[in-house]
């Protein structure tokens, strides 16, 4: 006779039911608060970068080559592989994309806290992250950027870390660094779990290999010095705050009393159960701490960059809460839900003059070029190129690269000789090589206008002629000979 099938366990079956009541929940929960991010076209200038960028890399561009940026290839690769199968005309694929990074984010804290406390904590843990995911300005909150995207790869990480898969975290951590270079932050308390452990040999190896070998492979498949260059030596004069302290200082107090608004149900538990009780969570203090370093790297505290925050400030407050009381849950869980409504309602109302003016400007560009011209936008929107589906005169797609200008800068250290090293060479040949049809001064009195700008400022009062005004921007358009 044919033996019977063996019953599932009975704890299979809990932990089979368990995910099948939790997925659903957090699924709508990251639907519904990522729901304003299809409100708009862009959100900010990032948006646009990435947009541009892929459009450029699917017309055959090449990374770190003629295409540039200071970051790392991973979220460019995610653009162009949306587009691709999307198509290039809207971020909506994108932004799904976000949805889903949020959501595995938050099933992997799920995971952890339910493996260190119960099954509570695991609840507890995934609705508080995606709660906070979204208590910032809408326009760092919102967008579809890398920060988002390094989530979920740091998630891995120490979810990985927590059950001593060292090589599998490590690869977590080279693709968190591979979506922004502040994502490396999270080795911190990876490498901590793996010391707690008695670092043995093998774990080090796997831990090192594992976080070397994709970012090797990534400079490989680029350009391995445009690579370095671009996403590690390079950035200098960007990472410097000199002469504009006050207007950084100012930046960051703003973004970080948004965030401790959006944590205003949780920071309380926090600090009653530090005073009382020890929770076992150091690695996740190590986590908190290296992410705000990481914040605080290159001095701009963008409010985007706290993003990185929240994910050890869930899994922290889950650890105090599991502690305390169940009151004291549930009266954090609903001052956690009104922050979040409030921030939600931001979002859906927040006003977008930027996203109108960088429409009438790209339908002033549309208007006066034709679909195979070249144009330079001389500023810091690089959306303006997307939106009129025009192809960049160069691979520099800010003024920012050539001025060292970067929207945190209120002008000291901006000019040519402040450019990233050796731009401003390569840019004067492509002008040369590619001179574009429609240059747009889009600087509005900001510190990089071109009168400030020797190079730019010749080029357009020997060879251009002004021939409209959009808000404030300027467009010039080639003079040609009779």
């Amino acid at each position: 006779m044919l033996a019977a099938p063996l019953a599932p366990s009975r704890s299979a079956t809990v932990r089979t039911a368990y995910w099948a009541r939790l997925l659903p929940l957090l699924a709508a929960l990251a639907c519904v608060t990522r729901a304003p991010s299809f409100a708009r076209p862009l959100w900010n200038p990032d948006e646009g970068y990435l947009a541009v960028q892929a459009r450029m890399l699917a017309r055959g561009g090449l990374l770190y080559e003629t295409v540039v940026d200071r970051k790392p290839p991973l979220v460019p690769w995610l653009y162009e592989g949306a587009f691709a199968v999307f198509g290039s005309g809207s971020l909506t694929p994108v932004r799904v994309l976000a949805v889903l990074a949020q959501l595995c984010t938050a099933l992997l804290l799920a995971s952890l806290a339910r493996r260190r406390w119960d099954d509570t904590a695991g609840r507890t843990a995934g609705v508080l992250y995606l709660l906070v995911s979204v208590g910032l300005n809408p326009e760092d909150a919102q967008a579809a950027t890398f920060e988002v995207f390094i989530l979920p790869c740091t998630a891995a990480a120490m979810w990985c870390a927590d059950r001593r898969r060292w090589g599998a975290a490590g690869a977590a951590v080279a693709c968190a660094f591979l979506a922004k270079q502040t994502g490396g932050a999270v080795l911190v308390p990876v490498a901590w779990l793996l010391h707690r452990c008695g670092a043995p040999p093998g774990g080090v190896l796997r831990l090192s290999a594992g976080t070397a070998a994709p970012v090797l492979c990534a400079a490989l498949v680029t350009d391995p010095a445009g690579f370095v260059f671009w996403t590690v030596t390079g950035s200098g004069a960007y990472a410097s705050f000199t002469g504009s302290e006050l207007h950084v200082l100012a930046r960051a107090v703003a973004n970080t009393a948004i965030l401790a608004v959006a944590c205003a149900g949780l920071i309380p538990p926090v600090v009653r159960v530090l005073r009382v009780a020890r929770t076992g969570a150091r690695d996740l203090w190590l986590w908190l701490g290296s992410s705000a370093a990481a914040v605080a790297v290159g001095f701009h505290f963008f409010g985007h960059y706290y993003l990185q925050l929240t994910p050890a400030i869930a899994l922290l407050a889950t650890a105090a809460l599991q502690i305390l009381p169940r009151e004291r849950l549930v009266a954090a869980v609903r001052a956690t839900v009104c922050c979040c409504v409030l921030f939600l309602a931001w979002g859906w109302l927040a006003p977008r003059a930027d996203l109108g003016h960088a429409q009438r400007l790209a339908a002033a560009v549309g208007d006066r070029t034709a679909p195979g011209d070249r144009v330079l936008v001389w500023g810091i929107h690089p959306e303006t190129y997307w939106l009129a589906a025009r192809t960049p005169a160069s691979r520099y797609l800010t003024a920012g690269l050539l001025t060292n200008y970067s929207g945190g800068r209120n002008g000291p250290q901006v000019g040519e000789k402040y450019a990233v090293r050796g731009a401003w060479p390569v840019f004067r040949a492509e002008l040369a090589a590619h001179a574009p049809a429609l240059v747009v001064d889009d600087s509005r009195g900001k510190p990089y206008t071109p009168a400030r700008v020797p190079s730019l400022h010749r080029l357009l009062t020997t060879e251009y002629e002004q021939v409209g005004e959009v808000d404030g921007a300027v467009l010039y358009a080639r003079v040609t000979g009779d």
